[in-house]
């Protein structure tokens, strides 16, 4: 039996994660896998150089031919939100502050707030 040398640009290669990369360099990522990127949402790719990548298909460390197309969009679709990052505010502010301090309704006002009001 005669063993065929495995050809190098027959072979497969791994999506790389271009989400969060801005254009330019998600262009040099895909290039580095020998594989080239296609934006639907931006007809001229070039000018987009500046913006971030927010999706991408086929997702990362998927296989794919070399010289094949990966899409990438910088812009959310509609309704798909895109109005910025939205951190968890855990853990909450502790109890206190003014809210502490504060009288209830009908309640006289603490006896600081009127040392305060007669300076």
């Amino acid at each position: 039996m005669r063993l065929v040398p495995e050809n190098p640009e027959n072979r497969d290669v791994r999506v790389p994660r271009l989400v969060g990369l801005m254009a330019v360099d998600a262009h040099e990522a895909a290039r580095a896998q020998d594989l080239f990127l296609t934006a639907p949402d931006r007809p001229d790719l070039r000018a987009a150089a500046v913006d971030h990548v927010v999706r991408q298909y086929p997702p990362p460390g998927a296989q794919m031919p070399r010289k094949s197309a990966v899409y990438v969009w910088f812009d959310f679709g509609e309704g798909e939100g895109g109005g910025g990052i939205r951190e968890p505010r855990v853990p909450r502010p502790p109890v206190g502050g003014l809210r502490r301090e504060l009288a209830e309704p009908g309640e006289p006002p603490p006896s600081y707030c009127a040392a305060l009001s007669s300076s």
